[in-house]
């Protein structure tokens, strides 16, 4: 039986961040707590934004595969909830990372 068979429901999420450094540690934040539920599977990534190998731009990928379409739901909320929490700390505590003006213009 395949995981596509096991985890029929999936979604992937690209979250883009002005630099590497600071994609690389929102995946080291993001993976440290396991997913709770064995209905759920999650893969994390991180890599350039677009084409243009010279940008420092980076993107995070988070993959999710769950049973239903309710546990998808469910681990989404909570990954959203943590990915707030990490861009928030982010926001305060890195001097050079992201500022109001950056994250407002990405929007």
């Amino acid at each position: 039986m395949s995981s596509s068979d096991q985890f029929p429901c999936s979604i992937s999420l690209q979250v883009p961040f002005p630099t590497a450094r600071l994609a690389t540690t929102a995946l080291k934040a993001l993976q440290v707590d396991p997913e709770l539920s064995p209905f759920v599977q999650r893969q994390f990534s991180t890599g350039p934004a677009g084409q243009d190998s010279s940008s420092d731009d980076a993107v995070l990928t988070v993959r999710y595969q769950a049973t239903t379409n309710r546990m998808l739901r469910v681990a989404m909320n909570s990954f959203m909830d943590s990915l707030k929490l990490v861009l928030e700390v982010m926001e305060l505590l890195d001097v050079d990372g992201l500022s109001r003006s950056k994250i407002e213009n990405q929007s």
